[in-house]
């Protein structure tokens, strides 16, 4: 590295920002170091937590112009002979803030321990008899597999795409476990529904009442599945107001729980999972469930990933028979995933309706063809009062982007669908018809960030008509922060399903669009798709992976081998 390469220089740059500069050196003088070298890698460590990573990867050059990058080998050497001590800790050719490095030991230490759990011996032949009437016939043998793997170990993650059946095989799982519980115990199971936000929570809960009345489960083994409540991590584990970073239930108070299942478990935190896991007590089964290929937590850590990767086969399950998606979303999905761009791109320039590619030129025309129609028999659902109606209508299409904000982000979106209807509605901000997101958490309302909901007309006043089972109407004055909801990022969109999306690409020249982002946008919709984009941004985002520096899957994969 020249020696003029500096933090600042970074800084200007933009590659690190002024937080990054301001604390490394708060930490330094802090430490009593004030070499160069182990400063600029403890700022490249505090981005890389910023940006997602736990830990900063040495080898991975930014490629800044004008600015070499030093040997990953000189990077590590000065951080061992430097005075940071446990503020930045070098293992494995990697950098780590030390409470990360602690996390990730601790998450990977309590797995290996309950990969080496028995749990109780099953009733063989009630097991048997149960996997028989709760997965019948060819069309459930992966899920039946996946449900018998899951009854005979301690911890399992059940991973797959989008409508592949996981919840499915959650729900008979549970409803194995309650009457082998039964059966020896003479007591129901102790079961926690968790997710990583309240939105996934309330989804997951409402998506196993739907599966419970599928399955051919005993009056009392629907009620009791249906009866099972839901919360966020963060309730499971009992917020404490004197420190943001523990919980009340930890190794010292353990959950009380038989069964603990964590939906939606790409989208936790490396932080979320490590307190979790280590607040289980021994015996308590554990049931991870998500899209391994999904976009990862906002915050550090890509937990389920990184496990799928690196631990036992006998720990983990995929499923990959899709039972939602048509066809050819199907096979644009499973392309996306797989990083075939040159068949992504056939498929969406096949000419077949259901996935289809736009040329960027056309994109006002498009959506407005699109979008207004929409918004026109939202107006018109809405001031009927027919909220059934509305939301029906809302679920059927959703404008995806991959930023919020700027020439191609869902603030833009919505404000323009919000201007072609003002000679229909106005300026009142609640006018009937408009559509509604969530922005923030109101526990007590249980209203959670995600949910969607229209305004609709009742008498003289309007009402937000919530989505889910059941529909709940809230005045516009108690509900917390939203955002119209033409339109939503790709990243708010986790969890959620719509008959029909238009993704709108930013350009091959934004970095936000990557690989994960593309997947989990196609994967939202059920019978439909259409990008707008080029040939040549699809190719992009294809080749671009989310790069998230962690070594969770080379420490798991290295306990199995010591096993």
């Amino acid at each position: 590295m020249t020696p003029h390469a500096t933090i600042d220089d970074f800084v200007a740059a933009e590659v690190l920002t002024p937080g990054d500069a301001l604390m490394t050196a708060r930490l330094g003088r802090i430490t009593g170091e004030s070499a160069p070298l182990p400063l600029l890698a403890l700022a490249f460590a505090l981005r890389a937590v910023r940006h997602g990573s736990t830990c900063f990867d040495p080898r991975q050059d930014p490629e800044v112009p004008g600015l070499a990058w030093p040997d990953a080998e000189a990077w590590l050497e000065a951080v061992r002979a430097s005075g940071l001590g446990r503020v930045l800790v070098a293992e494995h050719d990697l950098l780590y803030l030390d409470r990360y490095r602690e996390l990730e030991v601790a998450l990977c230490d309590d797995l290996a321990a309950r990969a080496a759990t028995t749990p109780p011996a099953l009733d063989e032949q009630r097991l048997t008899a149960d996997l028989d009437r709760l997965f019948p016939g060819d069309e459930h043998l992966d899920q039946r597999a996946a449900a018998e793997r899951a009854a005979r170990v301690a911890t399992i993650v059940l991973t797959g795409g989008p409508g592949t059946g996981k919840t499915t095989t959650v729900a008979g799982v549970l409803a194995i476990l309650q009457a082998q519980s039964l059966a020896t115990l003479g007591r129901p199971l102790r079961v926690a529904l968790t997710a990583p936000t309240g939105k996934a929570a309330a989804r997951m809960r409402e998506a196993v009442v739907a599966t419970a009345a599928r399955l051919a489960l005993t009056d009392d083994e629907r009620a009791w599945l249906t009866g099972l409540p839901s919360s966020t991590m963060h309730r499971l584990l009992g917020w404490r107001h004197d420190n943001h970073t523990r919980f009340r239930h930890d190794r010292n108070r353990r959950l009380p729980h038989d069964v603990v299942v964590v939906d939606e478990t790409s989208m936790a935190s490396l932080e979320h999972v490590a307190r979790l896991l280590e607040a289980l007590r021994p015996d308590t089964r554990l049931i991870l469930v998500g899209d391994a290929d999904q976009l990862a937590s906002v915050e550090a850590g890509a937990v389920l990933h990184d496990v799928v990767a690196g631990w036992s086969s006998e720990h983990v399950v995929r499923l990959t028979r899709s039972h939602r998606f048509g066809a050819g979303i199907g096979r644009l999905a499973a392309a996306v995933r797989d990083g075939d761009a040159d068949t992504a791109v056939d498929l969406l320039t096949a000419g077949e309706p259901s996935i289809r590619l736009v040329d960027p030129a056309r994109a006002h025309a498009e959506l407005e063809s699109t979008l207004l129609p929409l918004a026109r028999d939202l107006v018109a659902a809405g001031r009927s009062g027919d909220e059934a109606t509305a939301l029906a209508r809302l679920a059927r299409h959703r404008l995806l982007c991959a930023h919020r904000d700027g020439p191609h982000g869902a603030t833009t979106w919505n404000d323009h669908v919000t201007a072609w209807l003002r000679p229909d509605v106005g300026y009142d901000e609640w006018y009937p018809g408009r559509p509604v997101l969530v922005t923030r958490n109101d526990a007590p309302l249980a209203v959670f960030n995600g949910d969607a909901g229209v305004v609709v007309a009742r008498d003289e006043h309007v009402l937000v008509a919530l989505d889910g089972d059941p529909v709940r109407e809230l005045a516009t004055s108690r509900l917390p922060d939203v955002q119209t909801g033409y339109a939503m990022t790709i990243h708010r969109s986790q969890g959620s399903e719509f008959d029909h999306v238009t993704v709108l690409l930013p350009g091959a020249e934004s970095r936000a669009m990557t690989r994960e982002l593309l997947y989990t946008a196609i994967t939202r919709a059920v019978t439909g798709v259409t990008v707008i984009g080029t040939p040549e941004d699809i190719r992009t985002a294809i080749g671009r992976r989310v790069a998230r520096s962690s070594g969770i899957a080379e420490r798991l994969a290295a306990r199995a081998a010591v096993r």
